[in-house]
């Protein structure tokens, strides 16, 4: 019986990491995808990798897990997948057509990734650390948001599965020229003291008829347009995230921690 709860411990702590090592590996072959010019491919990567890194910390609470070592191997595989793999896909895709500042431009915006990550253990450590907000913009949304933007402008180019809605197609061709602007205020972001909700406090209050029916709706446009969910919605977060702070700071209110 010893042996068999020794098992089920080790499992248990064993059980986390799996979820980080998936992020990691998408995180690597989103790299080598994008460069062979599988730019759809290496964003699903991105995205599929975002899905582990959701799951991995809820899984360690949920067993009991948690550890130094599964939030330094968090982190670890976050650079991998939020900071090297978005930069690298949108040099290949975008930013290579410049010579210049194109290569700059994307390992600026890894640096700033590997930085806020950095800042977050800095905090998690010294116990600073707030469940309702992050301080700064959590590097997953910046990820997602360039990961779908690629698949989008993919799909619109006709090299990629699936379908645009109308709106979408119009905002990411304008996007794409400013590409190269976007990683720069995304990269100030994530290491500037911005709070951006967490999603992570216990809900109080009942959640609305309206509330369910616009999660119900999201469910299936995310179906039928994945991608484009995922751009909308992130770019929505980092949005309101910056009317949030013009919004307190006009009516002189604190953040809750």
């Amino acid at each position: 019986m010893k042996n068999n709860s020794k098992e089920t411990t080790k499992l248990a702590i064993a059980a986390p990491s799996l979820f980080t090592l998936g992020n990691l590996a998408c995180g690597f072959f989103s790299i080598l995808a994008a460069t062979k010019g599988n730019f759809a491919g290496a964003g699903w990567l991105i995205l599929i990798a975002a899905v582990f890194d959701m799951f991995d910390g809820r899984v360690a609470r949920l067993l009991g897990a948690e550890s130094e070592f599964g939030i330094e191997m968090d982190s670890l595989a976050d650079a991998i997948s939020f900071c090297a793999a978005p930069a690298f896909l949108m040099y290949f895709m975008v930013l290579q057509a410049q010579p210049t500042w194109g290569a700059p431009i994307a390992c600026v915006y890894t640096c700033f990734g590997v930085l806020r990550l950095a800042k977050f253990n800095a905090m998690a450590h010294a116990g600073e650390g707030s469940k309702k907000y992050f301080c700064g913009l959590p590097v997953p949304a910046p990820a997602a948001l360039l990961a779908s933007f690629a698949i989008s402008y993919t799909i619109m180019q006709g090299n990629g599965a699936g379908h645009n809605l109308p709106f979408v197609e119009t905002y990411i061709t304008h996007l794409y020229n400013f590409v190269w602007f976007m990683m720069l205020i995304l990269a100030i972001l994530m290491v500037s003291n911005i709070p951006y909700a967490a999603f992570k406090a216990k809900r109080e209050k009942k959640l609305s008829v309206w509330f369910l029916l616009l999660i119900v709706l999201l469910v299936v446009m995310l179906i039928k347009f994945p991608q484009n969910v995922i751009l909308v919605v992130f770019s929505l977060y980092i949005l309101f995230g910056l009317l949030a702070v013009l919004y307190r700071a006009f009516l002189g209110t604190k953040i809750e921690k």
